[in-house]
This record gives C-alpha cells, structure tokens and sequence, in this order.
C-alpha cells in the first residue's frame, strides 16, 4: 500500500480495537516520525492536503523514467500538489497536457502552477493559458525575476507590464505570480533607500500580480540586503501570496548566500516559528523545492531526488504549531 493509501485506512479505522489499533499506530509512526517527536504537539502547520513539491527538484527523474513513474512515487509518498517546471521528459519521449492531466488524475495529484519564463508570458500567453486550464492549474506563473533590469526605473516598468499580463491571466480564470530569489531584495544602484522587491509590491495591482515567497532565497536576501524579515511581506497581505516554496538552508557563514540549500528538516531556518505566523493555515499551498537535489556535485550532505523529497515529505508534514 502507498503512504497515501495506509494513512486514509488509518484514518477511516478510528474505532478498531485489538491487533488492528496496535498495526495502525505502528505505520501511522513508521510514515511520520516527526509527528511523534516530543514538543511538536499542535496543529499541523502545513495541511496534508497542501503539502506540494515543485517538479524542478525532479528534474533528473522526470528526464530519466518520465512523469509516469515520478508522479507514482510521489503518490505513494503522500504529496498532494505539484508545480510544473516545463513540460517535456527528456529521452523518454514526447507527453501533451492532456496525457499530463491523465498522469495527474490517475495518481491523485494535482497541479498547482507552473514556471514558465517571461518571453513566454510576452510572446505565447494564451498558448501558456490554455495548457494551464488542460492541467486544471489555479495558478501560471514564473520563476524568473520581474526584469532584468535590477534598477527602480526597471522594476516600475516591469509592474506596468505584468498588470497587464495580470489582467489577462485573470480573464481567463486564473491568478498570476512571481516567484523571487535574493536578487528582487537588492537595493536600486542609484537609491539605496529603494528595495526592488518593494517597488514590484507596491506598483503591482494585489488583484491581478500574485506572489510566490520561495523562504528560502528570501533569508538569502536578507542575509545580503538586511533590513527587512521575509514574513511581513507575506503578513502584510496573506492572500498575495497563494504559494510559499519550502525550501530549506543550513548556515554556512563561508557561502557567499550565508547558506547551503539542504532537504527539508536538515537545515536552519525557522520555519516553525515562520509558519506559525501565518494564521491562515491551509490558505497558502507549501511546495517543497530542493534546488540541488539533482546535482551531480559532493556536497556535504546526501542528494538523491526521490530520497530527499520523502524524508522532506516527511518533516513537513511533522511541523506542529
């Protein structure tokens, strides 16, 4: 049986006495060991139902055995949601948007949103937004910076034209959103009392640009560009931001970053303390995303794609508030 599958038995097995308890809370405890540790009673800061991964943590698997097998394993760990990062599986061979939404279906999964780049929400938008709606995506977004352009005159630009581009996403029944690195909380080269990410915030309609906080480039650009705490951003206005990427760091204070990206529940951000803020609970769709975990280097800590986004799976849904 998949995770998945033990845990809706568990849970549809409340009233069973004997040998059945005793077996069902011993794989309710292998499945979730984080659950158990003590000081983590509490909600769940992270519903099961909203517990996702971006695909791009995948990127080795997907190339190597396709989005069949990923989206099986990914089901059998208990995730819920996936975000796309493109939509091709390398030499495994060619899959259209309807044979994804098959896939998606078939292992009970659901789309969330997609990265696509900014040249194709300028030059291909209704192409991106029929694709989004096959898949039966809430969510089309970017992983890209607003601009290239990393000045104040570029960010307003930037705001100018994703309102429109907003404008049109929302037409069509979705919501639109940007996903940061540390490179949106630089400060403008001219003006150092300007924090890009700000301008982009501020000129950009809440109806129609949405935002996705991926926490852990945001403590990256706090460590670099200090003066500000990724949570307000988020407390300040909760419903701007429908998706958070959950992605951990250890602290390294030889890294030019001031971390190391590492799976979930091995690092060092706060994020116990980070979620716990967020009193809409369930509204914001937590994505796992392990940057590095299909790197071929040595790092000091073990990178296996499938390994690292279990134990992830794991230690998410272990967070109590």
């Amino acid at each position: 049986m998949s995770r998945r599958s033990v845990m809706k038995a568990l849970a549809a097995s409340t009233v069973a006495v004997g040998v059945g308890t005793a077996l069902g809370a011993q794989a309710a405890g292998a499945l979730t060991p984080a659950a158990a540790a003590p000081g983590r009673g509490g909600a769940k800061l992270v519903p099961a139902n909203r517990i996702g991964i971006q695909l791009f943590t995948l990127r080795d698997k997907v190339s190597s055995v396709g989005f069949r097998t990923v989206f099986e394993e990914l089901s059998a760990m208990g995730y819920s949601e996936v975000e796309f990062a493109g939509y091709t599986q390398g030499d495994v061979g060619a899959i259209t948007p309807a044979e994804l939404r098959t896939l998606l279906d078939d292992n009970g999964l659901r789309a969330v949103g997609t990265h696509v780049s900014t040249t194709l929400l300028r030059d291909d938008l209704a192409n991106q937004i029929d694709i989004a709606h096959t898949l039966g995506m809430p969510h089309l977004g970017t992983g890209n910076a607003p601009t290239n352009d990393a000045t104040k005159e570029g960010y307003l630009a930037a705001a100018e034209e994703w309102n429109g581009w907003g404008e049109q996403v929302t037409a069509a029944g979705l919501k639109l959103y940007q996903h940061n690195h540390d490179g949106e909380f630089r400060f403008d080269p001219v003006d150092p009392s300007v924090r890009l990410y700000d301008v982009f915030y501020d000129h950009t309609d809440p109806d129609l640009v949405f935002l996705e906080m991926d926490i852990y480039w945001a403590y990256v650009g706090q460590h670099k560009y200090p003066g500000f705490e990724p949570v307000d951003y988020i407390l300040r206005n909760p419903r701007r931001y429908p998706l958070l990427h959950l992605k951990d760091g250890k602290a390294n204070e030889a890294a030019a970053n001031g971390y190391d990206i590492i799976e979930f529940g091995a690092g060092d951000l706060p994020y116990q303390s980070f979620l716990s803020q967020l009193r809409t609970r369930g509204q914001h769709f937590g994505l796992y995303e392990q940057d590095n975990a299909s790197s071929t280097a040595v790092p000091p800590h073990p990178l296996d794609s499938f390994g690292n986004a279990a134990r992830s799976y794991d230690a998410i849904a272990g967070l109590r508030g």
